[in-house]
């Protein structure tokens, strides 16, 4: 499966390619580097984004593993916009199922920050974050996003 790795200020972010579609986005350095022209364009929108562009992502082929269940919590999660969040609860409410099942879906989130579960807080607070450092990490992206 084709990798390559961008620098960012997170740190190393690998990107994943398989039958041209992006499959995952995994922190740390991927063992083999392929420069795809998807993984190159994919490479450049983590940049953009980054750097601030409104939604950098919009034309990339996304193509995560997961459940039905998984892919309805991740296009909600999709349909966030920059700069906004959303409670566990409300997608729940939205998807008819369980807060609870709707914070397991996006910790299995296989494409990170370009599924933005980042934008998904708790009805208390922050929730949790299963990239990077974790909870640091999720204010790190939604600080970016002056969310």
């Amino acid at each position: 499966m084709p990798q390559l790795t961008a620098l960012t200020p997170l740190g190393d972010l690998t990107l994943s390619e398989q039958d041209g579609a992006i499959v995952a986005l995994d922190w740390g350095r991927g063992r083999d580097q392929s420069p795809t022209p998807l993984l190159a364009r994919a490479t450049a929108a983590l940049h953009a984004y980054f750097d601030g562009a409104p939604d950098p992502f919009a034309d990339l082929p996304l193509n995560p593993a997961g459940t039905a269940f998984q892919r309805r919590v991740w296009a909600a999660m999709q349909a966030i916009p920059r700069g906004q969040t959303r409670r566990y609860g409300d997608l729940a409410r939205d998807l008819r199922c369980s807060p609870r099942a709707v914070g397991t879906a996006c910790g299995a989130n296989p494409i990170p920050i370009i599924i933005p579960c980042h934008r998904v807080t708790g009805s208390s607070g922050l929730g949790g974050y299963s990239g990077g450092d974790g909870p640091a990490t999720k204010r790190y992206l939604l600080g970016l996003e002056q969310a």
